[in-house]
């Protein structure tokens, strides 16, 4: 009840950004117990490797300790535990802690500014040249395997009487899948963390397109009366921009670099990746795929297409994205702060 009415207050708050809450769907919520209080925990480090800290109801429990803890690691950071939350995974049960660390304001980052283009073939190409490849989730091996236990599933379903309950073997052969498909998505998650905390340590004004990703995830199947085409196709380009999580790449730069001195900008994004950034002449047919070759016979420029669109995101001027605690203060990048008199 604490938190429902947390959420409510966040939600009529004009200065926070959540939104109303709802219902938590059956199969698209994790399964987690919240423990609310933290000054019950007694959290203890065992050794190097290992803690211990008392949860309600179940008593003592050991945990694998993987980060320093405010006010409890010893020479960690100033802060305090102010809860926890078990969260149930494909890998087992997790344990994550509320933590309010004691951090002063940052100083100004002296990087130099950057654009970043997002793409599907190449996950993050930057205006000085260089790109960020995606790491790939799984090996051969592993892919191999998920591939086995599919075609397992699928065997083991047909074989199956509709209206029984679903057999032990079939329900271990879904969490054999529901591991493989986690593991990747860990792998994912950490290189996704590992890329935005050196893009956030390197730069000082990151700027990105303000892309509207729910609109470009919408299916092409229309309508009875109006039937979509390439439908298929569409679908495709959706799963593929959904496992690049554009959406979460932002957010995660957002707080990295308000918590290091800089700011993400958003710019608009059409033209971006049609206009070449040296002549300024915008015309679809200068794009060949990852190609980007001027038509103006003045100019003639010629290079990757995401890194020409990282430039001209990089020139562009937009609207800073305010930084954890720092709600509702926009400026855009080009204007200077007043001076002092």
């Amino acid at each position: 009840m604490k938190t429902y009415r947390q959420a409510w207050a966040n939600f009529f708050n004009p200065d926070h950004p959540a939104k109303r809450p709802t219902f938590k769907g059956r199969f698209r919520s994790r399964m987690a117990v919240d423990v609310p209080q933290g000054r019950d925990l007694n959290i203890v480090r065992l050794n190097r490797r290992w803690g211990a800290v008392n949860l309600p109801k179940v008593g003592r429990v050991r945990f694998r300790w993987t980060k320093d803890l405010p006010g409890v690691t010893k020479g960690g950071p100033a802060g305090r535990i102010t809860g926890a939350r078990l969260v149930k995974q494909a890998h087992g049960w997790h344990i994550v802690f509320r933590t309010e660390p004691q951090v002063s304001a940052p100083a100004s980052h002296p990087g130099p500014p950057v654009g970043i283009d997002r793409g599907i073939n190449v996950a993050l190409a930057l205006s000085d040249g260089t790109m960020r490849e995606h790491c790939d989730g799984l090996t051969a091996g592993e892919k191999e395997h998920l591939r086995r236990l599919e075609k397992k599933s699928a065997r083991q379903r047909r074989t199956r009487t509709p209206g029984q309950p679903t057999s032990k073997r079939l329900r271990r052969t879904y969490d054999q899948i529901a591991k493989a498909r986690a593991t990747a998505k860990r792998r994912a998650f950490d290189w996704q963390h590992q890329t935005t905390t050196e893009l956030a340590t390197t730069f000082g004004v990151i700027k990105v397109e303000d892309l509207r990703i729910t609109n470009m995830l919408r299916s092409a199947k229309g309508t009875a009366e109006a039937p979509g085409k390439n439908v298929a196709q569409k679908s495709g380009l959706n799963r593929s921009i959904s496992e690049q999580a554009w959406g979460r790449t932002v957010t995660l730069l957002e707080y990295k670099s308000a918590d290091r001195g800089g700011q993400v900008v958003k710019v608009p994004a059409p033209g971006t990746s049609q206009t070449c950034h040296r002549c300024g002449h915008r015309d679809p047919a200068s794009r060949n795929g990852t190609v980007f070759a001027c038509v103006n016979p003045v100019c003639g420029w010629g290079g990757h297409a995401d890194t020409n669109a990282a430039i001209n995101i990089n020139n562009a001027d937009g609207i800073a994205v305010p930084g954890r605690g720092d709600l509702g203060v926009t400026r855009s990048v080009k204007r200077q702060p007043p001076r002092a008199a």
